[in-house]
């Protein structure tokens, strides 16, 4: 678990990096160009445990992880494992709000399962 915890912070740096020193853009196109990767036989960590990876590295990082943030790394970490996820960019219009979150299979997993009836859904990478 220490392991993943400590993935999950990299790519947490790598996101936040993106997003402070490139644009919003550079970290969508890195999310969009990541693929899957073949699962490691060796390793049996699923959604859910990914999940709760990336939630400890969150209460580590210096800083307020914002869902757009945690959602690239988690989406990123999900395929680095063989897990089919897409990073899902939402918003809604009154009041205005946007949110981001990670579906596998269509279904939310880092966050409530009722967002796409909360959120009209912008994007899906």
């Amino acid at each position: 678990m220490k392991k993943l915890v400590a993935e999950s912070y990299v790519l947490l740096l790598w996101a936040g990096f993106l997003l402070a020193f490139r644009s919003i853009h550079a970290l969508h196109r890195h999310v969009r160009m990541a693929r899957t990767q073949a699962g490691h036989p060796g390793l049996r960590s699923g959604p859910e445990q990914l999940c709760h990876a990336m939630d400890l590295a969150c209460v580590f990082y210096p800083k307020p992880v914002r869902c757009l943030q945690r959602s690239a790394a988690t989406t990123l970490l999900l395929r680095r494992h063989g897990v089919g996820a897409e990073l899902v960019i939402g918003a809604q219009l009154l009041p205005f709000r946007s949110h981001a979150w990670v579906e596998c299979g269509g279904a939310v997993v880092n966050d409530k399962p009722y967002m796409r009836e909360m959120y009209q859904v912008l994007e899906h990478c």
